[in-house]
């Protein structure tokens, strides 16, 4: 497994990374405090306080493709 903190205080951020979640076929998981959320799914991202940086969880050992494409996002 893997961490990364990210930002997505804005909707449109929310959409580009839930887009790119999505091609991926290991789960990942988006944190904020105590709750979590299926970070390919857009209304679980949307449930959650945006306005401070989220912990991604990738449940994958070979996610440098993924975290390249997130780099955008990572605080």
């Amino acid at each position: 497994m893997k961490s990364i903190v990210v930002n997505l205080e804005m909707s449109s951020a929310v959409k580009k990374f839930v887009n790119i979640t999505q091609n991926y076929d290991y789960e990942i998981v988006i944190r904020s405090g105590r709750y979590v959320a299926d970070a390919k799914s857009i209304l679980g991202l949307f449930s959650l306080d945006t306005s401070k940086p989220l912990t991604v969880e990738i449940y994958s050992d070979n996610c440098d493709d993924l975290i390249a494409e997130l780099k955008p996002f990572i605080a």
